[in-house]
């Protein structure tokens, strides 16, 4: 018979193999900027990644400016068992090149139109964080896609959102940028994006920011959202005021309006177990 030394000591070991085998299995999926495809759109090199989950919902991710599909690395775990998973790096951002059109919400739209339908992906949900609310947003009203819910985060909508961007903005250049608030974004930029020209990509992002025209922010035409859309908004963001997300949610029909205290323009990242029972519950 085995000593009660010997039984502990097999125990360990098996408990050891189990917990190696365990979190072996337990792999991260996330978004690399590797595994991806490049899709050519008027001009530029749209890059998208694929998180293949067959059968399984459509769910779509929109970044923010500046950023990266790789912004939501953080979450993502919380849906990549339920959900096939896309994310695109806007024009200009990430590896995506710019091109030469003009940068707006509306250019942005067309560009996810085109990845979508190369993909042949119906009904689809969208999570747009800031900019990537927008192009939301934009995509529900023309309604070219197959879309099924929206949820957007600190995501603007109006003519009143422009300005007031457009005054927090006063005096900001690319180059003084890129020595502060975008150093870090300026690094990856530069070392993913395949043609780099940060201070004329910043340009177009803080133009894109204050443009007042139909190609800009969705402003009244968010009356023609039929889809449910969920809108999230930190309660200490203030680029997006919360008397503007409360008249955006009276304006659609199927919204709710989740507001966060003490959350900041990227409520998700501080709140990632709120976001998550709130999301999940709405994407159902």
């Amino acid at each position: 018979m085995k000593s009660i030394r010997e039984m502990l000591k097999y125990v360990a070991v098996m408990f050891v193999i189990t917990f190696v085998t365990v979190n072996a299995n337990a792999q991260t999926v996330e978004f690399n900027h590797q595994t991806g495809k490049y899709l050519e759109i008027d001009g530029a090199n749209i890059y998208y990644e694929e998180i293949e989950n067959t059968g399984k919902p459509v769910l779509l991710f929109l970044h923010g400016g500046f950023g990266n599909m790789e912004d939501f690395n953080p979450i993502l775990q919380i849906f990549t068992k339920d959900y096939h998973i896309v994310g695109i790096d806007s024009r200009g951002h990430g590896k995506s090149t710019l091109g030469t059109s003009k940068l707006t919400y509306k250019r942005l739209q067309f560009d996810v139109e085109a990845v979508l339908d190369h993909l042949k992906l119906q009904d689809i949900n969208i999570i747009g964080y800031s900019d990537g609310g927008v192009i939301a947003y934009r995509l529900a009203i023309e309604n070219n896609i197959s879309i099924r819910k929206i949820v957007t985060i600190g995501a603007t909508w109006s003519l009143s959102d422009a300005e007031l961007i457009g005054k927090l903005m006063e005096g900001e250049t690319p180059e003084r940028g890129r020595e502060t608030w975008l150093r870090t974004i300026f690094d990856f930029y530069q070392k993913y994006n395949p043609i780099p020209d940060f201070d004329k990509f910043a340009k177009s992002v803080f133009e894109m920011w204050t443009d007042m025209t139909e190609d800009g922010y969705p402003q009244e035409s968010v009356e023609n959202i039929s889809v449910p859309t969920l809108v999230i908004r930190g309660n200490d963001d203030y680029t997006f005021p919360l008397e503007s997300a409360v008249e955006l949610t009276m304006k659609i029909k199927k919204s709710v309006l989740l507001n966060l205290p003490f959350a900041p323009h990227d409520a998700h990242r501080k709140y990632p177990q709120i976001f998550e029972i709130i999301t999940k519950e709405f994407l159902l």
